[in-house]
């Protein structure tokens, strides 16, 4: 009975959200003739709410929602990197973004490729961004899928074998078609029932815990004892000494990476204003809170004694919340997972084909390509985006996808200088800056795969272990610095700067009706 009424309520959940995507349509603000920008960006023109529920949708994934827990449950401490992580994101979003969105507004760009090409005239420098975007997505929206399977696996609602695929195809399909016909409009008003969902659940989840477990002491007590022993100054739950530097330059260096994707880009140019873009990060906190609560879980996991399976830890909140939990309110934590899963994969891809279409489509294929002929190549892309996502999952291992989720990380990294440092400087040589990424590219895919695709490394001269990613950042901020250096002294002649940034952007307040009609 139980069962019968975690899966009816895990589907009323996953029905609400397909639903809601048919009603995108309405947030069209006129009839416009097709465009680009009115399919990938909304036409830039989400207010305060709709940005936040985007923003947080978008950048709090379901493979976060699953990963950070499962962490907890297996290594403890380290896990909670994500919060300062996620917390370091809210001040860089309130700055960078809005900045970026006001330059994107005045020329009409809709990527950060769009910006580079425009900031350094250069065609390749561009190139290589939106490709490390792309690059560095696509093995981010095949997690989204895999999250949904191991939590629906875990709670006993995924079927086995085929039938089990057959329901991800079809929860996928769902997606697919409500996105292609309404572009970002389908995952903003689906971001709303994720929110309300996975935060209505997660309370209730968190307090049924803590009132079967006897409070947050007895959780970690007993947390603490099955990780490696009763003794709190050789708590797993608490950083070593020796842990800290990896834990610090982790929780910095993925909070640097995370703006650079071009999903969390693609949400941040569709609000209708910088004004919009300060408010919503400065409310973001409020999913990095969610967040906490998720790694709690991990945490209370252990002290419940759920035995996840091996090389599974990221079942155990799943288990855990079908152990404790009564039928329909499991089905609803279910339910929030999965469509948490739906908003950032249908972004990755809106995003991704974005990029293809105007960064090597138009650049490089099709300089002339009408408005509405972007759009129906993006649509396409988007599309095989998404199917290439769901053969990948049935394909491949799932230790594959995180391994290059891993590595995309650290490719996504080495474009922060000539988007994010580029904002605010035109110094660099985008000769220079083209070298830098190669160097940073090479350098940290090298030292993950040495370490067997760890993203915390040894960098060779003691036993100081460091984010991989943030490494390879350095090197190519060096590379770029110098090389800048030697081509001014050189001579060697730069891109034109069609952007006129100058050092301190000002930005005039807009009235309402301009703002929400670009």
């Amino acid at each position: 009975m139980a069962g019968t009424a975690m899966t009816a309520t895990f589907l009323a959940v996953i029905g609400g959200a397909s639903l809601l995507a048919v009603t995108a349509r309405r947030l069209r603000p006129n009839d416009r003739l097709p465009s680009l920008e009115g399919w990938a960006l909304a036409d830039r023109s989400l207010g305060p709410g709709w940005t936040w529920f985007l923003l947080g949708g978008t950048i709090f994934t379901a493979y976060t929602f699953t990963a950070v827990p499962g962490l907890a449950y297996g290594n403890g401490a380290p896990a909670f990197f994500a919060v300062p992580y996620t917390v370091i994101v809210c001040p860089l979003a309130f700055v960078l973004l809005s900045r970026l969105w006001t330059v994107a507004r005045r020329h009409g760009y809709v990527t950060a490729a769009d910006f580079v090409r425009g900031r350094y005239g250069s065609a390749p420098l561009a190139l290589v961004v939106a490709l490390t975007g792309i690059l560095a997505t696509m093995p981010y929206l095949a997690l989204q899928l895999l999250g949904i399977r191991a939590v629906l696996t875990a709670g006993g609602v995924y079927p086995r074998g085929a039938a089990g695929d057959l329901a991800m195809v079809a929860l996928f399909a769902g997606l697919a078609v409500a996105t292609y016909r309404h572009g970002l409009r389908a995952p903003t008003v689906i971001s709303a029932l994720k929110a309300v969902a996975v935060f209505v659940s997660l309370t209730a989840v968190t307090w049924l815990v803590l009132a079967r477990l006897g409070g947050p002491g007895p959780v970690f007590d007993g947390a603490a004892r099955r990780l490696g022993g009763p003794d709190p100054a050789h708590s797993p739950l608490l950083l070593s000494p020796a842990q800290q530097p990896a834990y610090a330059t982790l929780a910095l260096g993925s909070a640097l990476a995370l703006l650079m994707y071009p999903h969390v880009l693609t949400a941040g140019f569709a609000a209708d204003g910088p004004r919009t873009l300060r408010k919503a990060a400065v409310a973001l906190p409020a999913w990095t809170g969610l967040l906490a609560l998720f790694g709690f879980l991990g945490v209370a996991a252990l002290a419940a004694g759920v035995r996840a399976p091996k090389g599974g830890a990221e079942a155990a909140v799943p288990m855990l919340v079908d152990r404790l939990m009564p039928g329909p309110l499991a089905g609803l934590v279910f339910g929030a997972i999965a469509v948490g899963a739906l908003v950032p994969a249908a972004v990755m891809s809106i995003a991704a084909a974005t990029s293809f279409v105007r960064n090597v489509y138009v650049e490089y294929v099709h300089p002339t390509a009408t408005p509405k002929r972007q759009v129906r190549i993006a649509k396409a892309v988007s599309l095989t985006a998404k199917v290439g996502a769901v053969a990948f999952v049935f394909g491949l291992r799932d230790q594959d996808a995180v391994n290059l989720q891993l590595l995309g990380g650290v490719w996504i990294l080495q474009v922060f200088p000539a988007v994010a440092v580029g904002l605010f400087t035109g110094r660099l040589h985008p000769r220079a800056l083209f070298a830098g990424w190669g160097v940073g590219m090479a350098a940290g895919t090298f030292l993950v795969v040495r370490e067997g695709f760890s993203s915390i490394v040894t960098l060779g001269f003691g036993p100081l272990e460091v984010y991989a990613g943030l490494a390879a950042l350095l090197l190519n901020l060096t590379v770029a610095v110098a090389g800048t250096a030697a081509l001014e002294r050189l001579g060697v002649p730069r891109g034109a700067d069609l952007t006129d940034l100058p050092p301190r952007l000002t930005v005039r307040r807009r009235p309402e009706t301009e703002a929400n009609n670009p």
